[in-house]
């Protein structure tokens, strides 16, 4: 399992995203109360909270200038319940999303 997932990390490292895209892993929803209750899938809400995988390198003006992009690797941030798109690799899970459709970042 742990050689799988070393092979997923890498993949996801060769995968940079186009223009200004920002690959996203969501941060999974708890599953179990502070109390020790598991809740079942159906009680579980989806998270609007994951951490930058992987960044473009920005997008471009018409002028072909380069817009840097403000967000980095490691970076937390809220995410939109709805839209990016869902990118598989093995078990793992992960959203690409336009850098402006993220909502925040948090500190």
């Amino acid at each position: 399992h742990e050689k799988a997932h070393s092979t997923i990390m890498s993949a996801l490292k060769a995968l940079i995203p186009l223009a200004d895209r920002v690959l996203v892993k969501r941060v999974v929803a708890a599953s179990q109360t502070a109390g020790g209750i598991f809740l079942p899938d159906a009680a579980t809400t989806k998270v609007n909270e994951g951490e930058v995988v992987s960044v473009g390198p920005g997008a471009r003006t018409t002028a072909g200038d380069l817009i840097p992009m403000s967000l980095m690797t490691g970076d937390k941030v809220l995410l939109p319940e709805y839209g990016g798109n869902t990118v598989k690799m093995g078990d793992e899970e992960f959203n690409l999303f336009r850098e402006a459709e993220i909502l925040g970042k948090f500190e």
